[in-house]
């Protein structure tokens, strides 16, 4: 691989990290701990939705960020033909 495409392959690398990331924080942190207030005037199931992002919002986005990674970076490691046989 030559050393451009190493840059761009690590770049794009880094930059779905940083959108995983990103999407994380503002569920975890954003939504369960600093909008909390605002959220429970949410009913969802009977359970104010500030306590569902603090208890379970956040741990399902989680689980889904892993699989989208990996998706994402199967994809980017097909494109920079990088992949495993």
């Amino acid at each position: 691989m030559q050393p451009s495409a190493k840059a761009a392959y690590w770049k794009a690398n880094l930059r779905l990290l940083t959108i995983c990331l990103v999407i994380w924080f503002i569920v975890s942190y954003v939504c369960g701990i600093l909008l909390v207030n605002e959220l429970n005037q949410i009913k969802i199931g009977g359970y104010p939705l500030g306590f569902w992002f603090a208890q379970q919002g956040s741990i399902y986005t989680f689980v889904i960020l892993i699989f989208v990674y990996a998706a994402r970076m199967n994809k980017l490691d097909r494109q920079f033909d990088v992949h495993e046989d």
